[in-house]
């Protein structure tokens, strides 16, 4: 595999103009596909074979012109201090607004003055207004009436507030993200010593990112994307980009210092480190793609397009870098910055930090290895209280319309106003329909009547004996008394389907509970039930593909364990900040909310696919050593002085973007973002430059052992790069010894 590679290194620096020409032209072709057959993303959630969906389903089934997953708006209105929405002149401006809302993809809009959503002091009303189609099949003219309809009755001295999904935003690439890229382009400075190699690894970042991005715009054209899938890409692409041309033009820098030519060293660059960026690439790919298992569309979509960033990465940093070796020739090598500029990790007569780090925690390594599970085991100890639920508006920066329209709603109206259930009772295959929606009205009720219920109001279908007939369904409404991400709420989706659960045995109708929290309800549940085989697929593959990266049984096994220490610490640091409030104003976080539902699963799929990157690219410097005859315990403070310095670099530039998009006020990005930049800085430096040299020292020379019978079945990939070597630098043919002449 490395003379494969290293061909490949050589010929696209050699062919630099070919290879480069070729990545200009995919991306001018993606950059018109974009413009021209791009299509909207949307935020919603959705899922196949779950009761929430399946009374949509039906609805949309007995009843086709209803579109009960449309978008929704609520439009609040608010008088002034000692004044009433009933007053006429304000009657008359919300009334107007609501009428100019009429049409379109509208399908019903609801009056507070006749649907009781009128506050009891009469200063705070609500409508919500229904539409025919999806937020982001929603027309822009519908989308102006709404704004139109605010400006007129704030203009008559109303405040108007609109929530709900109707006006979200399409994703737009966050401003953070600069802070990503420039602290890549200090940390590269400082670790190169050079603007001109400091700049290689951006670019061919930016480059991959473009042709992800834009890839994923093309076929937004053509499927329905959800909005976090191009921001997942371009988290991912960015941050692994930079790292794997990092760890190949670190190397690079190393193998010119030693006198080779440049395009040998080129090479000899992507022979040696680029096999470690294609194993460590296949990780991350095999964890992503794998969330295709789930059978979550979602879910499938952001794995996928993740996988795609990444692999273009790892297919840019084997091509397009060589390429720009070529055209930057040794201005590479040419340190023009700091004490950074001449030093070089791979050079073994220079005692680096590093060096001294890994001669201390070998010494220290019991020490080093209880300390380092502890801390990790204490930092994960908020994971046990951890809440899960679909992100809604009380999640929304303070000062929002979204934001405001929900405090409204929930201050007059109670915080369940905001998510209200809808049970909807199946009566197609009942005996007598009428009495089998009268025995479900009663035994809601009952539920309601209970004490420590949280069911605020029970509002019974209006439907008639004729209308019931004729559609075989009724709805009746459960307002609870909590917020829609509150434990309380979902347990009361729990509570309500017992409650209902005898019906189909009594009257032969049935009743299936829906709205936004029992979907996020059912969607965890879901999650759970399909994780189990999620991480068995994933970690399964992964541990194959690194017994043939290192061969070795004990090093996947302790990369693993490993693995289970940052997802703890990760989780436990955002429980912490986003559902205790710790420290939240630093990330601009104005409220507390239970974490991300899909963040979990999510990431476990990521974070372990960039802790395999660390891994594969720390222990292949130890194993390199170790095959060219260190003795173990040697070899791991050899393999860790030699890349300790370009992890630490990759990691802290890996953590900047994360950061960059955590500073975002999407609450989704902000989550990922801040999980995964505490996932990155956990793994990397307490798993990996702590505790996996402990253990390695503690093992010694078992940690690479592999049955014989194992042995002979793995194939030698050459990942160290040892035939290579011996392919280039051929050993001196010994010289037959003469005796000169006695004179």
């Amino acid at each position: 595999m490395a003379w494969h590679l290293f061909r490949l290194g050589r010929w696209s620096f050699l062919h630099r103009r070919v290879v480069a020409a070729a990545w200009v032209l995919l991306l001018a072709a993606l950059a018109v596909g974009s413009a021209t057959l791009a299509g909207q993303t949307s935020d919603d959630f959705e899922l196949d074979g779950i009761e929430s969906t399946q009374a949509f389903e039906l609805i949309e089934q007995r009843t086709p012109d209803a579109s009960p997953d449309g978008a929704t708006a609520r439009v609040v209105f608010e008088a002034p201090e000692g004044a009433s929405l009933g007053d006429p002149a304000y009657r008359g401006a919300v009334t107007d607004a609501l009428a100019s809302l009429q049409g379109g993809a509208a399908q019903s809009v609801t009056d507070p003055f006749t649907g009781g959503t009128l506050s009891q002091d009469g200063r705070v009303g609500y409508a919500t207004v229904g539409y025919t189609v999806t937020a982001v099949d929603l027309p822009a003219a519908d989308k102006t009436a709404l704004e139109d309809a605010k400006d007129a009755a704030e203009a008559a001295g109303l405040r108007v507030a609109i929530g709900g999904d109707a006006l979200a935003g399409d994703f737009e690439p966050p401003l953070a993200e600069l802070v990503g890229i420039g602290v890549a382009l200090v940390v590269l400075a400082l670790t190169f010593g050079s603007l001109v190699a400091a700049g290689m690894p951006l670019l061919t970042a930016l480059v991959g990112v473009g042709v992800g991005a834009l890839s994923i715009s093309t076929l937004s054209g053509f499927v329905e994307l959800g909005s976090t899938t191009p921001a997942l890409g371009t988290m991912l692409g960015l941050a692994v980009g930079i790292d794997y041309a990092l760890f190949i033009m670190s190397r690079y820098r190393h193998e010119v210092r030693l006198g080779r030519p440049l395009e040998e060293a080129a090479g000899r660059a992507v022979g040696t480190a680029g096999s470690a960026v294609v194993f460590a690439g296949l990780t991350v790919i095999i964890a992503l793609a794998g969330l295709s298992v789930c059978g979550v569309g979602f879910l499938t979509q952001m794995g996928l397009g993740g996988a795609f960033t990444v692999a273009l990465a790892v297919l840019i940093a084997l091509t397009l870098l060589p390429a720009l070796l070529g055209f930057a020739g040794r201005r590479v090598t040419s340190g023009r910055l700091t004490a950074a500029a001449d030093r070089d990790p791979e050079d073994e007569t220079q005692r680096t930090n590093g060096r001294r780090w890994a001669e201390l925690v070998s010494r220290h390594r019991w020490k080093a290895l209880v300390a380092g599970v502890g801390l990790a085991a204490v930092a994960a100890l908020p994971v046990a209280s951890m809440q899960l639920a679909l992100p809604d508006d009380a999640s929304k920066p303070v000062g929002s319309d979204a934001r405001v329209a929900y405090d409204l709603i929930a201050d007059h109206f109670g915080a369940g106003a905001n998510g209200p259930l809808l049970v909807v009772v199946d009566t197609a295959r009942a005996a007598d329909p009428g009495a089998a929606l009268a025995t479900a009205t009663a035994d809601i009720s009952a539920l309601a009547a209970r004490s420590g219920s949280d069911i605020a109001t029970v509002v019974p279908s209006a439907v008639t004996p004729e209308q019931l007939a004729a559609v075989g369904y009724a709805t009746i409404t459960v307002v609870p008394g909590s917020g829609p991400s509150d434990e309380a709420t979902k347990q009361l989706v729990a509570d309500l389907r017992t409650a209902v659960a005898d019906l189909p045995d009594d009257t032969g109708a049935r009743a299936l509970v829906t709205g936004q929290t029992a979907v996020g309800v059912d969607i965890s549940n879901e999650l759970s039930s399909v994780f189990p085989l999620y991480l068995a697929v994933v970690v399964g593959l992964a541990f194959i593909l690194l017994v043939v990266v290192f061969r070795s049984l004990w090093v996947p096994l302790k990369a693993a364990l490993g693995f289970l220490l940052s997802v703890g610490v990760s989780l436990g640091a955002t429980v912490a900040v986003f559902q205790w409030g710790w420290l939240g104003s630093l990330l601009g976080l104005d409220t507390t909310a239970p974490v991300l539902f899909l963040l979990p699963i999510l990431l476990t799929g990521i974070l372990f696919g960039l802790a395999m990157d660390y891994e594969v690219f720390l222990v292949t410097r130890m194993r390199e050593a170790y095959v060219h005859g260190t003795p173990a315990r040697r070899a791991v403070v050899d393999g860790f002085a030699h890349s300790a310095r370009v992890v630490v670099a990759a990691a802290v530039i890996m953590i900047g973007v994360f950061a960059g998009f955590a500073l975002t006020d999407d609450v989704i990005l902000k989550t990922i973002g801040f999980a995964l930049a505490v996932g990155v800085l956990a793994d990397a430096l307490l798993v990996r430059m702590t505790i996996v040299p402990a253990v390695m020292a503690i093992v010694g020379e078992r940690i690479w052992w592999l049955p014989r019978w194992l042995d002979r079945l793995v194939p030698d990939l050459d990942i160290e790069g040892e035939r290579l070597g011996a392919r280039l630098d051929p050993a001196p043919a010994p010289e037959l010894a003469t005796t000169a002449p006695r004179a």
